[in-house]
């Protein structure tokens, strides 16, 4: 009983794996609303994508990173400290 339950979580996980690659790689989805990209707010980890050093969302490296953006509802980003619709420099 023990051996058939150990096959059948190695095969689970050995199949899930792709599909847990697929889904972090590539940009955020676009939201539905209307949106901005604001620059210099996200935490690290917590990007929508683009940095100068990733192409992917969740790659920032760390807190308030100048060049990682997330979206925001249109017009929100000017209101936040630090945030920019440009990437800082």
């Amino acid at each position: 009983m023990k051996h058939n339950l150990v096959v059948a979580s190695a095969l689970a996980a050995a199949l899930s794996m792709p599909l847990l690659t697929f889904a972090q790689g590539g940009p955020a989805p676009i939201p539905k609303f209307e949106h901005e990209k604001c620059y210099g707010v996200a935490k690290a980890g917590k990007n929508d994508c683009q940095t100068a050093n990733s192409s992917c969302a969740g790659t920032s490296k760390a807190n308030a990173q100048k060049d990682a953006w997330v979206y925001v509802p249109k017009g929100t980003c000017d209101r936040l400290v630090n945030g920019s619709l440009q990437p800082k420099a």
